[in-house]
């Protein structure tokens, strides 16, 4: 089991390899993998060093998987180059996102659509893990409408430089500019580039990777993506309008049994998801589940989810998980 990890320094990709060991996945070599610059530094993984190598040393090397967290223009030159030497790309970035012959996965979720021949599988927008996490049994039992999401996303999203520009303000110094306005004591409603249509290319992703994610083009789905000066995981106050009516205790225990989901709702103690809480933790939280009063067969929930595990990294190794359960790796 030869494993790479592409873009083995960055947050998620460290994040990759301690969840590969936490979860014991079952790597005989390790290959990490990096920018030139970052060519002959070390890792820690399973208390070794390892000494992170070229993309051509990684492919002379032929892993059987690479988990990339590398960005969209390094995935979309490297994992076809992987992919010619029969190895599963678990990709982390939006370049093959909405690739009509790429599957996008959740494993909870879809990861019954996966076949030995895709070799190319991309990991979802974080934001986006976390809300179809909620959405599934809402969708099995009920069908969905309409999904109405504002997002509350931590600084962790945008990488290391932004941590160090939020530290660095807090601490009374000035930031490197990672972000167009000071991130402390600030919200952004700017996550990525805006479109032509106004809404940012973070909200477009979540509207279009719901719809794939979930099989169905039929959804509405309307987002607004918002930055926060937070390290712990990604919020989002999501409005769920569905096909059939609900009983609210019912939904509550329907989304306990979900896999990798946990209700945290009791309002009398103060008790709902918050990413202080979420921080580490590999489940998606819900909480704050409540009828939306306005309209017919609608619902409120509060999400919360570590961004850098099930939001990236965590959802990259369960695909991992599912295509060695498979004999495929």
């Amino acid at each position: 089991m030869r494993v790479a990890i592409v873009g083995a320094t960055g947050l998620v990709g460290s994040t990759m390899l301690r969840l590969l060991e936490e979860r014991n996945f079952p790597v005989t070599e390790l290959i990490p993998v990096a920018s030139e610059r970052s060519v002959g530094s070390k890792v820690p993984f399973k208390g070794q060093d390892y000494t992170v190598v070229s993309v051509a040393d990684a492919l002379s090397r032929k892993p059987v998987l690479a988990l990339f967290s590398a960005g969209g223009s390094t995935s979309l030159e490297l994992a076809p180059k992987f992919e010619e030497i029969g190895c599963y790309v678990v990709d982390n970035s939006s370049a093959w996102r909405m690739h009509p012959d790429k599957k996008l996965i959740v494993p909870e979720v879809n990861g019954n659509v996966l076949m030995k021949e895709d070799l190319v599988i991309a990991n979802p927008n974080c934001s986006t893990i976390q809300m179809v996490m909620v959405l599934q049994p809402l969708y099995k039992y009920y069908g969905i409408k309409r999904v109405v999401v504002s997002t509350y996303q931590s600084v962790t999203g945008t990488g290391q430089k932004a941590v160090k520009e939020l530290l660095d303000e807090r601490a009374g110094g000035k930031g490197d500019g990672v972000y167009p306005y000071p991130i402390d004591m600030n919200v952004l409603p700017h996550i990525d580039v805006f479109q032509d249509n106004g809404y940012t290319k973070e909200e477009m992703k979540m509207v279009l990777e719901t719809c794939k994610i979930m099989g169905d083009s039929k959804i509405r789905v309307t987002a607004t993506t918002v930055r926060v000066p937070v390290m712990g995981g990604h919020s989002e106050s999501v409005n769920v309008e569905m096909e059939k009516d609900f009983d609210e205790a019912t939904v509550r225990r329907q989304l306990a049994e979900m896999p990798g989901v946990t209700v945290t709702d009791n309002p009398a103690n103060n008790e709902y998801p918050m990413p202080l809480y979420a921080a580490g933790k590999d489940d998606v939280f819900v909480g704050r589940i409540r009828r939306d009063y306005s309209q017919p067969n609608t619902l409120n929930c509060w999400i919360v989810a570590d961004n850098l595990r099930k939001g990236a990294a965590t959802n990259a190794v369960q695909i991992a998980e599912y295509l060695h359960a498979q004999g495929w790796i």
